[in-house]
């Protein structure tokens, strides 16, 4: 069997929707990675220091704290800030955008995402240079 790009990679997938949540774990565990995932901002700062992701993708509209707020929270952390973090939403405006990479975020992926876009996301975030 071929080495999978993405074997042992560790990806958080925090988002308040079960089926959005199921449905990047399983394109993510097809590519060999290992896959946390959290409901909402304050579960995922729960779980962050105990598994120490690789890449994080971070839904934008959560009840309790945003993504926004999650994720400059993972960037203002001296040991997560070089952690990518990957914003998901389903608005795709330029204020979004904005918006997203002043809290932090390396990248912006729309909803909803294919497994070929989350696995070029997570590429681009760990293999810079190389095409998905």
């Amino acid at each position: 069997m071929s080495q999978r790009p993405l074997d042992g990679m560790k990806i958080m997938v925090i988002d308040d929707s079960n089926t959005i949540r199921r449905s990047a774990e399983i394109f993510l565990l097809q590519t060999g990675c290992r896959v946390v995932l959290a409901e909402d901002g304050f579960d995922a700062l729960a779980k962050i220091a105990d598994h120490q992701p690789d890449v994080i993708f971070c839904d934008i509209l959560m009840p309790r704290l945003d993504g926004y707020q999650t994720c400059a929270l993972i960037k203002k952390n001296p040991r997560f800030a070089a952690t990518p973090v990957i914003m998901l939403s389903s608005r795709d405006g330029l204020f979004d955008r904005a918006r997203g990479s002043m809290a932090g975020s390396d990248e912006y992926l729309t909803k909803p995402f294919t497994a070929a876009s989350l696995i070029a996301a997570v590429t681009a975030q760990t293999h810079p240079g190389k095409p998905a």
